[in-house]
């Protein structure tokens, strides 16, 4: 996994300098002569990770493996588990893998084998090809990935899950009951300046004035049910973020909202929370 999401993500950084553009002079890449061509950006572009062919068979997929590049040029992955990074170089569509740095989660099995899974199909020179708002990256041997173009989020009308329970830089999951599983929480932001959803157990409303950097929100309306565990939890620690201002980020289609103190939560577009 940390083999070929690193080689993935820098896969694009090196397109990124070898896209073909009208009017524009291009580097090293350029001169190498490459192949590869697209009027597709790929900076601040999610690419999902679609299918994975290893040995002739497709390996599972898990929800969320993606990677990206920022306009720095700063290539990161996720895979559902680790977060990977590295360099490449590039000659002409040839994409040859350099030093790369990566997390050290110790990841439930199927995720574990999705990793290595990728390692083993990705390493040393890729081909790449990018047509259609479509990813492809293939080995010597015949194996490959393929990825998709994901569109970055708005913050002001998508529907967002919340995911993650954030104290300072740590962030950790949602409360679960006796059977592993947690409630679910959302948040819509609406253009009239409203923010509405569910809180794991009651729906609520709230005015929400927001700027490039902070949300203020005013005081919260809620239905009054009582609820099992751990819908009434996750419910307690979503209204201590949902009052007054907090600082709010959204990145590509992530959402993270903390307090002044550091709490706060995170949430993903139009994904379920599990």
């Amino acid at each position: 996994m940390t083999t070929v999401t690193a080689l993935t993500t820098l896969a694009l950084l090196a397109l990124a300098g070898c896209g073909t553009e009208s009017g524009r002079e291009s580097d090293g890449a350029a001169e190498a002569g490459s192949s590869v061509g697209t009027d597709l950006p790929l900076t601040d572009v999610r690419w999902n990770i679609e299918s994975l062919n290893v040995g002739g068979k497709k390996a599972p997929v898990p929800e969320g493996a993606s990677v990206e590049i920022d306009s720095k040029g700063k290539a990161s992955a996720r895979t559902g588990c680790n977060s990977i990074g590295a360099e490449v170089t590039i000659e002409g569509d040839t994409l040859t893998v350099g030093e790369k740095s990566t997390t050290m989660i110790a990841c439930p099995d199927e995720l574990a084998a999705f990793e290595k899974a990728l390692g083993d199909a990705f390493g040393g020179k890729l081909k790449a090809k990018v047509e259609d708002k479509k990813l492809t990256l293939t080995g010597a041997g015949g194996d490959s990935i393929a990825l998709s173009a994901e569109e970055p989020a708005p913050l002001v009308g998508t529907g967002w899950a919340v995911t993650s329970l954030l104290a300072g830089e740590t962030a950790s999951s949602l409360p679960k009951d006796k059977k592993g599983e947690t409630a679910k929480a959302t948040l819509t932001f609406a253009k009239d300046g409203t923010v509405s959803g569910d809180l794991g157990c009651n729906t609520f409303s709230a005015s929400a004035k927001t700027t490039d950097t902070t949300i203020t929100f005013g005081p919260v309306k809620s239905t009054r049910k009582i609820c099992p565990e751990p819908g009434m939890s996750l419910e307690r620690k979503l209204l201590k973020v949902l009052d007054g201002q907090v600082t709010y980020e959204v990145h590509h289609r992530e959402l993270t909202l903390k307090t002044a103190d550091g709490s706060g939560f995170g949430a993903a577009a139009g994904t379920p929370a599990k």
